[in-house]
C-alpha cells in the first residue's frame, strides 16, 4: 500500500477517528510520519487536558508499521513493549514525529542476520503547540528474518 493510501485509511480508522487522531503527513519512502490531535471534548481527561490514553494510542502502531514498510515481507516485526512518560499537560493541539534512519534499519537487519530475534528501541515525543513536552514514549519492536521454507 502506497503511504499516500495509508494516511487517508487510517485517518478513518473508527479509534482514531473517535479520538480525534490525524496522520498529516507521512513520506513515500515510510521513513517519516507526523500525527496530531486536537483537544475536543471527547478526548479531554477529567482535569480538561488530553486523556493519557489518547496520547498513546496517536504514537501506538506507526514504528512497527514504518520497520515492516522498509525491511519488507522478509522480517517478522512486532510491537513487543511500550513506556510513556507524561511530562506536561497536553492542551490544544499536540503532535509526535516518527523517523527511522538506514542505520536503524541497518541495525535490524545486522543483528537479524540468520534468524536470530532482535529487539530494539525507538523513540519520540508528544509535543505541545508550543514545542513544550508533552510525553516521550519509546517502544519496543522484536524483529526477526523470516526462516525459508521446506
Amino acid at each position: 500500500m502506497r503511504a499516500r493510501w495509508f494516511r487517508h485509511l487510517v485517518n478513518l480508522y473508527p479509534p482514531y477517528l473517535g479520538a480525534g487522531i490525524r496522520v498529516a503527513e507521512i513520506s513515500p519512502d515510510w521513513r517519516y510520519l507526523r500525527v496530531r490531535m486536537a483537544l475536543r471534548w471527547y478526548n479531554r481527561n477529567y482535569v480538561g487536558t488530553h486523556f493519557g490514553g489518547s496520547l498513546y494510542a496517536m504514537t501506538d502502531p506507526f514504528f512497527m508499521i514504518m520497520v515492516m514498510k522498509n525491511l519488507g515481507p522478509e522480517y517478522i516485526v512486532w510491537d513487543r513493549a511500550a513506556e510513556i512518560e507524561f511530562v506536561s499537560p497536553g492542551r490544544g493541539t499536540v503532535s509526535a514525529e516518527f523517523r527511522l534512519t538506514e542505520a536503524d534499519l541497518e541495525g535490524m537487519r545486522t543483528h537479524t542476520e540468520g534468524g536470530a530475534k532482535h529487539l530494539c528501541w525507538l523513540e519520540t515525543q508528544v509535543h505541545g503547540t508550543a514545542g513544550a513536552i508533552v510525553a516521550r514514549v519509546r517502544k519496543q519492536l522484536y524483529v526477526r528474518r523470516r526462516t525459508a521454507g521446506p
